[in-house]
């Protein structure tokens, strides 16, 4: 009986700190109102933990936490809603990189910041490390310091010190590959079940339970925290100007999670058109009347499968390449390999293709026609760059235009153009489809005209 109500009285003291933590926050950071609203609280078994929909805290340790100085629970708070704004929980990357990545990025931003409320005894070293890590990625966001942590060979104990220093949280209920589970504590004794109290979010009154998300439920909760991120850049930038300023990380996270991602193949198959392939068509094909045939006759099917299918190919389109001096040429050399993997796959392209790889700055340098994979992969294998001059990109309009003209293209579907972005673009639409294609790891937002489409890809997506 009395175990039950220590029990009970560490719960209510628990959520008493927490909802402390945060009034304390809520008065420092108004913007960040709306993301106390997003996660309810139950109690378990570990330490403190989100699979961002719910923390789950150890009564115990959070009053640990207050006894060390009431900074370390107002921090750890801030923490984990930093992971939730950030959607750290929603990647399926090496777990221990990324979690360690995850942990460095949020306390870079909470260091960056300054609050005397989040100010603990471990901040100036954790400050300290973040800044040399910084001289290594240039930036402080998750995804640069993972891909730092995946390239570099960190020393083990290296990576140890880092653990202990940055770690605030429990992450094992993070990755939803299908479904992320955490065990939390049922909270039953033998008197029944514990009561909680209600700080800020909604608190379980039974004490918790096994808390699963499936995949359809994370998508759910990882567009709800995208909209949330959004509205805090967008209040940073103009309400809360004062906070931008004061966190370059801060604001480069948030570039990053709001930043679109696109897969390059699925955008590349948008320029494919129906066309009637050499392959057994399994959708259209009727097992009862070919069971039936072999039941009656033996090994007589009454029908045999359709042997072409409609499939989307790519036929016709034309790649033009920015061969000005600012763009790299591996770079270049990056994306036409990648395209050429992507065209090479058996449903992708049509055995006859027509597609023209133009090399231009501010003029027209070479143009040479494919017309079967082997072409390109020649092409690729003896790549030369022409040019190394300014950028204009209404030759090549110009170019493709006097090619339609001429029958060169029957029906071409669309143009993707590689480049920096710093060049003239053209007045007018094309008659057909446009796409900037930028390769860019700085999280710039490149401008183009309202009928273009832009597609910023990472240089690991090459």
């Amino acid at each position: 009986m009395y175990k039950t109500e220590l029990q009970n009285r560490k719960a209510r003291i628990a959520a008493e700190i927490l909802h402390i933590a945060e009034s304390t926050l809520l008065v420092n950071m108004r913007f960040l109102n709306a993301a106390f609203t997003m996660l309810d609280f139950e109690h378990y078994d570990g330490t403190i933990a989100t699979n961002a929909r719910t923390v789950y805290f150890n009564p115990d340790h959070i009053i640990g936490l207050y006894k060390s100085g009431k900074e370390e629970t107002v921090r750890a708070y801030l923490h984990i809603l930093l992971h939730c704004l950030f959607r750290h929980p929603f990647s399926l990357a090496d777990a221990r990189y990324w979690n360690l990545a995850c942990d460095i990025a949020v306390e870079s931003i909470i260091c960056e910041w300054g609050l005397p409320c989040t100010s603990v005894k471990s901040g100036q070293s954790r400050s300290m490390c973040a800044e040399e890590i910084k001289d290594k990625t240039k930036f402080l966001t998750a995804e640069k310091i993972y891909a730092y942590l995946k390239s570099e060979k960190i020393p083990e104990e290296t990576l140890q010190s880092w653990e202990k220093l940055f770690v605030c949280d429990d992450h094992s209920a993070w990755g939803y590959s299908l479904t992320a589970e955490i065990t939390v504590s049922t909270g039953k004794t033998e008197a029944g079940e514990m009561n909680t109290y209600s700080a800020g979010g909604v608190f379980s009154e039974n004490g918790g339970s096994v808390g699963k998300i499936t995949f359809a439920e994370a998508e759910k909760i990882s567009r709800a925290w995208k909209e949330l991120a959004e509205r805090v850049q967008t209040d940073l930038e103009t309400f809360s100007a004062e906070w931008g300023r004061k966190s370059g990380s801060m604001a480069m996270a948030l570039k990053e999670v709001n930043r679109e991602k696109y897969n390059y193949e699925a955008f590349l198959k948008k320029f494919a058109v129906m066309n009637e392939a050499m392959k057994i068509n399994q959708d259209e094909f009727d097992y009862v009347f070919y069971t039936l045939g072999l039941k009656l006759y033996g090994n007589m099917p009454l029908v045999e499968p359709l042997e072409y299918k409609d499939v989307k190919q790519i036929r016709e389109f034309v790649i033009a390449i920015d061969t000005s001096g600012s763009v790299a040429g591996e770079k270049v050399q990056a994306f036409i390999h990648k395209t050429y993997n992507i065209l090479k796959q058996q449903e992708s392209y049509s055995r006859k293709i027509n597609i023209h790889i133009i090399q231009c700055d501010a003029k027209i340098q070479k143009d040479t026609k494919i017309t079967n994979l082997s072409e390109l992969e020649t092409y690729f294998a003896d790549m030369k760059l022409y040019g190394l001059g300014g950028t204009d990109f209404r030759p090549v309009f110009q170019y493709v235009t006097q090619l339609i003209d001429m029958g060169e293209f029957i029906n071409l579907k669309g143009l993707i153009y590689f480049t920096d972005g710093y060049g003239t673009f053209p007045e007018r639409k094309p008659q057909y489809n446009t796409a900037f294609v930028f390769i860019d790891s700085d999280y710039n937002n490149y401008e183009v005209p309202p009928w273009a489409i832009k597609l910023i890809l990472e240089p690991e997506d090459i």
